[in-house]
């Protein structure tokens, strides 16, 4: 038996002459003595320890077929999905005013029509619902409830259909979350919703003067009220989005909603990312565009910290690759345009069909499997970038073929990461 090429090794910090080893594979982790990973280093496991180690994916058989395997991992994945995810963008118009939005040079009032609305459902329902997939949509803008009637004139006939081929159907909101008010929710749970992102970009005087109104009234309190009025009808993600100068007062933040009733329980998952302009969709950002500037990585490890020692869940590391590698997950804009990562939209050429047209070929033009290279296949941290985020390479002036590699970022968080895991167990982590 081996060492898999896919783990990572830390110095155990409350356990003097142990190491914690970690799969970034499988995302298990165990302490084992010195002494054990000098042997299972020289491949001389001890019995029992490598049947444990090997059930955890960390000891393997043979390591030329550990990298094969891994080489096939996103296509055999791709095989086995049956729940097809769309991001819907229904509008590009807000009642807010932030003044990051990348969309901003794209709105002026564009929404859905009926007619697209109507052959969404069509398509979804022969290509997707009729052939045994289940189908998961995300309703998103500007803001998707200034289109609360097309989110009806979709999600019901596609209930209806998921319910007579015996599927699953159901929808989730990307919302700036001040529409969302309980009148609002009873109205769509009937009708599939199973979540929906809100976002608060710190504290009232720095969420007020980056998210007001188009009034320029602030919008924290219509936010935070609502959130405590549907919190038991809708899971809850909470998102936010911070600068250098004002990452310190976001711990404010999570204070203020404890003391207006918003407990770690009632929350499903809170991540505050960086405000990277121009960089794709700021309220749906899971940190993909992260880079590896030193205040950033100071940031993100002082706010994960914060999140699990008031109680409240956040990520954990886990197996993740660009939305584009994955066949099962698509985005169609207002006009019925298809692309695979929001951040695609208006950018030429990114376009991968339509829903009049159907889907063409991407696999080229979006240089899908980049990773496979002999220098990813060999990185321990491959599991966990498959090749990184396809925008930012092209945000910084890069080919799409590039890799963003994500080990100068990882090499500086994984090990802290983990620390606080170990720290603050009872607050719980939700997959990546």
């Amino acid at each position: 038996m081996h060492l898999s090429r896919y783990l990572k090794v830390f110095p155990s910090l409350d356990k003097p002459d142990h190491f914690l080893l970690y799969s970034t594979l499988r995302g298990s982790m165990v302490a084992v003595p010195a002494a054990t990973l000098q042997a299972l280093q020289q491949g001389e496991g001890f019995t029992a320890e490598a049947e444990t180690l090997s059930r955890l994916g960390m000891l393997v058989p043979d390591p030329d077929t550990e990298k094969e395997q891994m080489r096939g991992l996103l296509e055999r994945a791709n095989g086995r999905s049956r729940n097809f995810k769309a991001m819907v963008v229904l509008n590009l118009d807000c009642n807010l005013d932030c003044g990051y939005c990348y969309e901003g040079q794209f709105r002026g009032g564009h929404y859905m029509s009926g007619a697209t609305a109507d052959l969404l459902v069509q398509t979804f329902s022969r290509d997707r619902i009729c052939q045994g997939w289940d189908l998961t949509l995300s309703f998103y803008g500007g803001e998707p409830l200034l289109s609360l009637d097309l989110i009806e004139r979709i999600s019901r006939p596609l209930q209806r259909m998921a319910r007579e081929k015996g599927v699953k159907f159901g929808f989730n909101l990307v919302t700036n979350g001040t529409l969302l008010t309980r009148e609002v929710a009873e109205k769509l749970v009937p009708l599939g919703l199973t979540g929906a992102k809100f976002t608060l970009d710190g504290p009232p005087e720095i969420h007020n003067g980056e998210r007001p109104f188009a009034s320029g009234a602030g919008s924290f309190d219509a936010i935070v009220d609502n959130m405590a009025s549907i919190w038991d009808l809708v899971p809850i993600n909470l998102g936010g989005n911070f600068r250098e100068c004002n990452y310190l007062e976001f711990p404010r933040l999570l204070d203020l909603l404890v003391s207006r009733g918003i407990t770690p329980e009632k929350l499903r998952h809170v991540q505050f990312t960086p405000v990277t302009p121009q960089a794709g969709c700021a309220d749906q950002s899971s940190g993909c565009a992260s880079s590896d500037a030193p205040w950033l990585v100071d940031a993100l490890m002082y706010l994960r910290g914060e999140i699990l020692s008031r109680g409240f869940k956040t990520s954990r590391p886990g197996v993740s690759a660009c939305v584009v590698e994955l066949e099962d997950n698509i985005v169609v804009n207002c006009e019925g345009k298809l692309y695979k990562c929001p951040a695609f939209m208006g950018w030429e050429g990114l376009s991968v069909g339509s829903l009049a047209e159907g889907m063409k070929q991407y696999h080229a033009s979006h240089c899908i499997g980049n990773w496979q290279t002999e220098e990813c296949l060999e990185c321990c941290y491959l599991p966990l970038c498959f090749g990184g985020c396809r925008f930012l390479t092209l945000s910084q002036g890069k080919l799409i073929s590039d890799v963003d590699c994500k080990r100068q970022f990882l090499d500086a968080t994984l090990e802290r990461i983990l620390q606080q895991n170990l720290t603050c167990p009872a607050a719980g982590t939700t997959p990546a």
